[in-house]
């Protein structure tokens, strides 16, 4: 029967896609991390990992160990939480999975409640580019409670946090008669057809919004600069590189450009959600998350009714 470190080393190499790094993560030697995997697929009878030029990809035999090993590892780091928490020594620990722009905007505000009234329960993040590898990760366990779009024919517990407004960021000194300028606060996202765009990485969750948004209105949006961090957008867009549709709740409170309402209007529904039978401590959170989310917060409603005026 595999052992429960050799569960968590193949968990390493299968999350980072490298022996390198994984051991690296694990604070451990590779020639000490590859015994360890030779000795699972020994007792396993067949290779776990197929080895490639530049990385491993999992063979058939891993793909069908990988949700058994996360329920396992998962298993006894709860078991162990929970053992320490009935000694008194902690308070237990909750795992968080999100997409980058909810740790980014959202998460901050609530995380602050959270260690308020709860200041022994140590908190840990996964973040994801994309909703669907979020929702994956909660099924398999990596987390007890996943925030960002609401994931397709969930089974699981849900709670809605209400629609996410997306905001157009525009660059700083725009002239009254500049293609870009804002009218009324608004823009019509059918006057930038031409317009390059700072964009996100392709299998970033909010490069397919902004497709999306712009296909409704008869085009594929230009790029000037792909970026895959959610923050960096803002910052290029201040830079005077180009607009940027970006979550209103990551809008940084000092921003140089102008903030505008897209027309149409982009949203997206975002929810908080856990498997079947969420315990006491998560079931706490999704209370919370429910209450103090903000998606637009005041110095975003602020500008947009300054642009109005």
């Amino acid at each position: 029967m595999p052992t429960l470190r050799q569960l968590e080393y193949f968990l390493a190499v299968a999350d980072e896609g490298s022996f390198t790094r994984a051991a690296d993560q694990l604070f451990v030697t590779q020639p000490g991390l590859s015994q360890q995997i030779a000795s699972l697929e020994k007792e396993l009878g067949g290779a776990v990992f197929s080895r490639l030029p530049r990385a491993v990809a999992l063979t058939p035999t891993g793909r069908a160990l990988l949700p058994h090993a996360r329920a396992a590892v998962t298993a006894a780091e709860r078991g162990s939480a929970a053992a320490r928490a009935a000694t008194g020594s902690e308070g237990g620990e909750l795992r968080i999975g999100c997409v980058y722009s909810v740790s980014l905007g959202l998460l901050p505000g609530v995380l602050r409640r959270w260690r308020a009234e709860n200041p022994d329960v140590t908190v840990r993040l996964h973040e994801h580019r994309h909703g669907d590898t979020l929702a994956t990760a909660v099924t398999e366990g990596q987390a007890d409670v996943g925030v960002g779009p609401v994931p397709a024919q969930w089974r699981g517990r849900q709670r809605s946090l209400g629609h996410e407004e997306m905001v157009v960021l525009l660059p700083p000194n725009l002239g009254a008669d500049d293609v870009m300028a804002p009218v009324g606060g608004e823009i019509a996202l059918s006057r930038l057809e031409h317009v390059p765009w700072v964009q996100y990485a392709p299998d970033h969750a909010l490069a397919d919004v902004l497709i999306d948004a712009c296909r409704q209105v008869g085009y594929r949006p230009r790029v000037a600069v792909r970026t895959e961090q959610t923050a960096v957008a803002p910052l290029l867009t201040a830079a005077g590189i180009g607009p940027s549709l970006v979550p209103a709740a990551i809008v940084p409170p000092v921003f140089a450009g102008t903030i505008a309402r897209p027309v149409p209007r982009v949203e997206r529904e975002l929810a908080a959600y856990t498997g079947s039978t969420p315990d006491a401590l998560t079931n706490r959170f999704l209370g919370l998350v429910a209450r103090a989310a903000v998606l637009v917060p005041d110095h975003v409603s602020s500008a947009l009714a300054l642009t109005r005026s």
